[in-house]
């Protein structure tokens, strides 16, 4: 029988490391033939994961530009990708998550009237300007996608409640499988971490970069780092600040001049999620980080009003922190000093993954395909 012919298109750092795992997974399996096309919306991040899980794509559309808006970045991929579609005419495009390159790249293979397989579908917070743009392309992906590979059982739920209720997947979440590839042996090739004697301090590893909490929130937030990072001397906060030029001037600007706090440039896959295992705890505004840290058994504190992750919140592994600089801040301080309080969150199950998620969504793909008559079974925490 002919390969099912499969374009994964991604472009983001998030993006990439949720889906090589599953590039991984589908070129190892001969019923498969598996077509990688990056959009670049992330040019130096997204090229930092490629390099780690030796991915050479296909395609790169390569369309970043400096100042790039929204806008732009739709337009580029619509007016980029369609001819690649029609060159390579594949019989699914999968696109991952919530980044305008997925909305775009489901979008365009829907003009193309190729079906749409959406991985990490089901997310929502049911606000659609926060996350912004991301809760609103995760719907939208949704009405376009005619398969949904849901990570958890309210994800499904929720299309459900959307009156999705057909090809719908359970899968657990594919970052969980991208960390049998990273977090190896534990050791480092950035210089800084190298350098970090995580025996004597406790790291913390944060990271801030959400367009919603650009202004006020965000300063708010460095405000209470930099509070914490003077109240308690052996801990050391390590930050990758993300390349966005506000983040990183406001980073400084409140941040640079504390001696426990470590500003960095962006990490690889593989370093992040070393960093993660040796840390302490996880302050974050990021999606991805809800799921991964949990993961290696680290409490995280989400920089966010609400959550589109509430799994992990339910579980225990996740508190939902906030903005406010004072919520934050007794929150933080409560994990620094409360070791009851630290090891429920620690010890908490994981909801999200049993690193089978790629091996699900490539038998789901086969059973839909009419190659295999078993349904993959629905993972279950």
């Amino acid at each position: 029988m002919k390969p099912i012919k499969v374009m994964l298109v991604f472009g983001t750092r998030p993006e990439a490391i949720k889906m090589a795992p599953l590039v991984l997974e589908l070129k190892s399996r001969p019923e498969f033939e598996c077509i990688v096309c990056v959009t670049a919306q992330h040019r130096e991040m997204l090229d930092g994961v490629l390099s780690c899980f030796s991915i050479v794509p296909d395609y790169d559309l390569d369309i970043m530009q400096s100042g790039q808006t929204l806008s732009d970045i739709t337009s580029r991929v619509l007016d980029a990708l369609g001819g690649v579609l029609r060159k390579e005419v594949p019989d699914l495009v999968l696109v991952h998550g919530d980044t305008t390159t997925a909305f775009a790249g489901a979008l365009c293979a829907f003009y193309e009237r190729i079906p749409v397989g959406h991985v990490e579908a089901g997310l929502r917070t049911f606000d659609r300007y926060s996350p912004f743009p991301e809760e609103m392309n995760r719907c939208m992906i949704g009405r376009l996608a005619e398969y949904h590979f849901a990570p958890t059982a309210q994800n499904a739920q929720n299309l459900k409640n959307e009156n999705t209720t057909d090809n719908v997947f359970i899968t657990g979440n594919t970052v969980i499988d991208a960390m049998k590839y990273t977090v190896g042996d534990g050791t480092f090739s950035n210089p800084v971490l190298k350098n970090i004697d995580f025996d004597s301090h406790r790291v913390i590893t944060m990271t801030c970069h959400r367009r919603e909490n650009y202004g006020e929130p965000m300063e708010g937030i460095f405000r209470t780092v930099k509070r914490l990072a003077e109240t308690f001397n052996d801990v050391l906060f390590v930050y990758p600040v993300h390349l966005s030029p506000y983040v990183s001037e406001t980073a400084q600007k409140h941040l640079g001049s504390v001696s426990n706090i470590c500003l960095i440039e962006p990490l690889d896959a593989m370093e992040m999620h070393r960093l993660m295992s040796k840390s302490f705890f996880v302050m974050t505004d990021s999606g991805g980080l809800q799921e991964e840290a949990p993961a290696l058994g680290k409490p995280v504190l989400v920089l966010r009003r609400e959550t589109e992750r509430p799994e992990a919140v339910q579980a225990g592994t996740v508190q939902l922190a906030g903005v406010d600089e004072d919520q934050v801040y007794k929150l933080a301080y409560k994990l620094l000093t409360d070791n009851s309080m630290y090891d429920r969150m620690a010890k908490a199950v994981n909801p999200y993954g049993d690193g089978r998620a790629c091996s699900r969504i490539s038998e789901a793909i086969l059973f839909s395909f009419g190659v295999s008559n078993r349904r993959p079974e629905d993972f279950h925490p």
